[in-house]
């Protein structure tokens, strides 16, 4: 019987299972949309969304809240500064898309993505061209 079992354990031991929770939330924050299985996608998903409700608030004992979370200064910087605020809704910032079964084992894969993702990747882009646009005039500029 599972009374008050909470959560899946993908068997593993606990280091184990919070590391790979870890790895996969700051793969998300990092690239915005990450492919997994649905099982850890779905896991994933509920500490992704506890770090962006932190981040929304943007404080400083919700960034050390953070930070005990996932302890990389730079995705949470990125969290904190560049997403939560670009995010409108007071919750559900996140959406699991199922996709395919993998080849190898036939798991179900699945998409765990920001439901604003366009929004959100459209900015960085931006920053992307405007960089370009940048490099091109040094270079015009060098070559008169």
């Amino acid at each position: 019987m599972r009374h008050r079992v909470a959560g899946r354990g993908f068997h593993r031991n606990t280091k184990h299972r919070k590391a790979l929770l870890r790895n996969l939330v700051v793969s998300l924050i990092d690239h915005l949309k990450i492919e997994t299985t649905e099982a850890k996608a779905k896991e994933t998903r509920k500490i992704a969304e506890r770090l962006i409700t932190l981040g929304k608030k943007g404080d400083l004992s919700s960034r050390r809240l953070a930070l005990s979370k996932i302890p990389n200064n730079k995705i949470i910087s990125k969290l904190f500064n560049e997403i939560a605020p670009n995010i409108a809704r007071d919750s559900g910032y996140l959406r699991v898309l199922k996709t395919r079964c993998r080849p190898g084992d036939n798991s179900s894969m699945a998409i765990l993505e920001f439901v604003d993702y366009d929004l959100l990747k459209g900015e960085k882009e931006e920053t992307n061209e405007e960089t370009k646009s940048k490099k091109k005039d040094k270079e015009e500029s060098k070559a008169s």
